[in-house]
């Protein structure tokens, strides 16, 4: 949760409203305790311990996610942060890289995310890890809803992967 603080007070000082809503914060908050909860919550430590990390996988969002996008053919990506104690050793998009080599491990074609709406330099950071924008949904109670994916194949830090599961010192 530290992560999610630090996450919105960087996010409100780039002038975007993501994460801004009480309402939506809240329900996201939930919607990630559940992920939690059920494992589907990781997080990436640095060489003292510290959490400077996290991403969750999420089930199939049936607000965005259609029949005919073959739902069962992704990795859902949710609730990645990165602390900005970590800038610049490209966790974002080596995270990215694990979640394809997982979703290809598994036989699933797609790497899928939902952002905020409004945030257009979340959306350009995606575009340059190769995910492609397949449109944007606006349900009502959601603020989130811009729709992307990449190839499961796709590497954007091929010779820089996470250690997963190695000491702290070597992720």
């Amino acid at each position: 949760m530290a992560l999610r603080t630090e996450a919105e007070g960087w996010l409100k000082d780039k002038g975007t409203d993501q994460w801004s809503d009480p309402e939506t914060g809240g329900r996201a908050i939930e919607k990630w305790h559940q992920a939690i909860d059920d494992g589907r919550a990781w997080t990436v430590v640095d060489s003292s311990g510290a959490i400077i990390a996290t991403v969750s996988r999420g089930p199939v969002d049936r607000d965005f996610w259609r029949d005919e996008d073959k739902p069962e053919s992704a990795f859902y990506l949710y609730k990645l942060i990165v602390s900005r104690a970590a800038k610049g050793r490209h966790l974002g998009g080596r995270i990215v890289d694990w979640a394809s080599k997982v979703a290809a491990l598994e036989g699933r074609s797609w790497v899928r995310i939902d952002t905020w709406r409004t945030n257009e330099g979340l959306h350009s950071y995606y575009e340059r890890m190769g995910f492609e924008h397949l449109r944007t949904e606006r349900p009502a109670h959601r603020r989130s809803g811009w729709l992307a994916q990449r190839a499961a194949s796709t590497l954007t830090y091929p010779d820089a992967p996470l250690h997963v599961g190695a000491p702290a010192d070597e992720a």
